[in-house]
């Protein structure tokens, strides 16, 4: 996938794979992901559950269980250097310091048994040569920049609420200043009114320390809140790329569209049933040939059920893997 942008990106993936050898057989997890990332913008990674978005995740941090998962193509160029074809040693000095991540989940990335001040201390004790008070004053710096009392340095995490610990969890991702990013559907387990005020805090300190965000997500309110742009995945591809403004004016690919039609809508009729997208999401140990989303496919044609086109520049930073994007001449939406 080119890039819009005359300089070279942050993070750019090229046609990565990854499968994960299991007694079902072969889950073909990630396949031949193009994806690409400027300094300084926050990028929306959007997808059903099982798509691929945490496991792409995991492979730019190099963190896949092997066995059962493989990378078992592509490249993963961060500041222009292959993070597959490091050193170990070299890949953590880069986890938590350059490339840092927020789990969806805070009480199963907290160490239940240290206290939250204790967890600061330790990745900014990793990457830099603070010692001692100066340690202990980083954390208290951290934990107020997210909102949370220094004195409260000293509790463990089970004394916090879940919007709480997801704000340790951001102090921790955010200690050592990243270069990049990476929040994994950061809200999904909290309640609504705790929903707001995460994203509002995430969106706020990005541009406070000025890094890079890949925000990983199945709610398309929030990418319209943090992003700049945004890429939908299906059955481990990226489908669409494209800048904020242009994917939701003018969604491209069937999947995009289907997405937003589910979205409710404020001048729907009362009573009225949300549009849905027919079909299952395949099963990935067994994807159907050409595109995988032509089983669901209102507007599926012979082509795509032979080959995947993979991503194609239709308009200036707007990239479809589609045979037929909708809205462009002889697409079967238009």
């Amino acid at each position: 996938m080119s890039d819009k942008n005359t300089q070279a990106p942050l993070l750019d993936i090229r046609d990565l794979s990854i499968r994960f050898n299991t007694d079902s057989g072969v889950v073909h997890a990630v396949n031949h992901l193009n994806l690409s990332l400027q300094k300084g913008k926050a990028l929306g990674f959007v997808g059903e559950t099982g798509a691929g978005k945490t496991t792409t995740a995991l492979a730019i941090l190099h963190l896949i269980q092997s066995p059962p998962g493989e990378i078992t193509s592509g490249e993963i160029l961060f500041e222009g250097q292959d993070i597959l074809r490091m050193t170990e040693a070299e890949r953590r000095d880069i986890r938590g310091n350059k490339i840092a991540m927020i789990f969806q989940d805070p009480m199963t990335s907290l160490n239940p048994i240290m206290t939250v001040e204790d967890q600061i201390m330790e990745v900014v004790s990793l990457h830099t040569d603070a010692k001692g008070e100066e340690l202990r004053n980083r954390a208290h710096e951290m934990l107020q920049m997210v909102g949370i009392r220094p004195e409260r340095g000293k509790e463990f995490p089970d004394q916090f609420s879940g919007g709480m610990r997801q704000r340790v969890g951001i102090a921790i991702a955010l200690a050592c200043r990243p270069t990049l990013l990476i929040a994994d559907e950061p809200t999904t387990a909290l309640d609504v009114t705790i929903q707001a005020q995460v994203i509002d805090l995430i969106k706020h300190l990005q541009k406070m320390v000025e890094t890079s965000l890949l925000l990983i997500t199945h709610d398309l309110g929030i990418v319209a809140e943090i992003c700049d742009e945004v890429a939908i995945m299906y059955a481990g591809r990226v489908v669409e790329y494209s800048d904020l403004r242009q994917l939701y004016t003018k969604p491209m690919h069937p999947y995009t569209q289907g997405l937003f039609n589910a979205v409710p809508r404020l001048d729907s009729e009362p009573g009225g049933r949300l549009a849905v997208i027919q079909g299952l999401t395949p099963d990935p140990t067994d994807l159907p040939e050409g595109c995988s989303f032509s089983p669901r496919c209102p507007y599926v044609q012979d082509i795509c059920r032979q080959e995947a086109l993979g991503l194609k520049e239709y308009e200036p930073g707007h990239f479809v893997d589609c045979h037929f994007p909708l809205g462009m001449n002889g697409g079967l939406g238009a």
